[in-house]
């Protein structure tokens, strides 16, 4: 689908000076940032964005090599390499070879995105449980974090976690979209859970509620860019300067200030990621 550009830059809330934030999800090498992405890019220094995790997982396998490249030719950017729920199907010894060598790359932070969707079910169910399960147990093996990816599928998701050990690897629920008994779950498997746009949609009132009871250094935000832009810029390509207003909204719905939940959001990724 066509989302209109930006073509000047969007107005968005101010961090203090040298303060920043981290887009902890977008898919910075989909075609739809082909014609622009230096733009974007720039968008995104001007608005203190000063790191990016681009992900590997976000369409066919290349789609990871894609990945790679970006965060190579790009400091301020790094990558996450994995298969996507919904091409679980294609996931084979040869496949998990191919993404453990990416995973050796320096400026690959996690393996992912993986997990479950039961809403598409765009392959099977026990193909995409099988895939997951041995995604988290690469993770283990390689010593990164996963990024995990979930519709309609917690309940299966907590069990193959637990069962494969993903306490131990750590990472983030990304683009959460739980209730709070949801994030409460996740966060005692020990993972970060992160919010995307749809926080500031309308009918988002269960997720704001889950916002409020994730711990501060628990608490990380993304745009999963170009898909989900915030309000009031809903309907556009999102980028990653929009995580300046989403952030915004989660400092908003947590009653604390933008700056705290800028600079902990920025920490906690770092830490997750391993990013200096």
């Amino acid at each position: 689908m066509s989302r209109p550009r930006f073509e000047t830059a969007p107005t968005l809330p101010i961090l203090p000076a040298g303060q920043t934030v981290i887009d902890s999800h977008c898919h910075l090498d989909m075609d739809e940032f082909d014609a622009d992405r230096a733009e974007v890019l720039a968008r995104a220094a001007s608005a203190s964005v000063a790191t990016m995790v681009t992900i590997g997982a976000g369409g066919p396998l290349e789609a990871n090599d894609r990945a790679v490249a970006l965060a190579v030719a790009h400091p301020q950017i790094y990558a996450t390499v994995g298969v996507h729920p919904h091409e679980a199907a294609v996931v084979s010894d040869a496949v998990l070879a191919s993404i453990r060598a990416l995973a050796a790359h320096p400026k690959v932070v996690a393996i992912g995105e993986t997990g479950l969707d039961y809403y598409y079910d765009n392959s099977p169910r026990p193909q995409q449980r099988a895939a997951f399960a041995r995604f988290i147990q690469l993770a283990r093996d390689i010593g990164r974090p996963i990024v995990v990816h979930l519709r309609d599928a917690d309940s299966d998701a907590l069990e193959i976690m637990a069962a494969e050990g993903a306490r131990d690897t750590g990472g983030v629920i990304h683009c959460f979209s739980g209730d709070a008994a949801s994030a409460r779950a996740f966060l005692d498997l020990g993972f970060h859970i992160s919010f995307s746009g749809i926080v500031t949609f309308k009918t988002a009132d269960a997720l704001r509620e889950a916002a409020r009871c994730v711990p501060l250094d628990r608490l990380m935000v993304e745009t999963d860019a170009p898909f989900l832009a915030p309000i009031p810029h809903r309907g556009r390509r999102n980028e990653p300067a929009l995580v300046v207003q989403t952030t915004a909204t989660l400092a908003e719905v947590r009653g604390e200030p933008l700056e705290l939940v800028a600079e902990n959001t920025r920490r906690n990724t770092q830490r997750l990621f391993g990013i200096c």
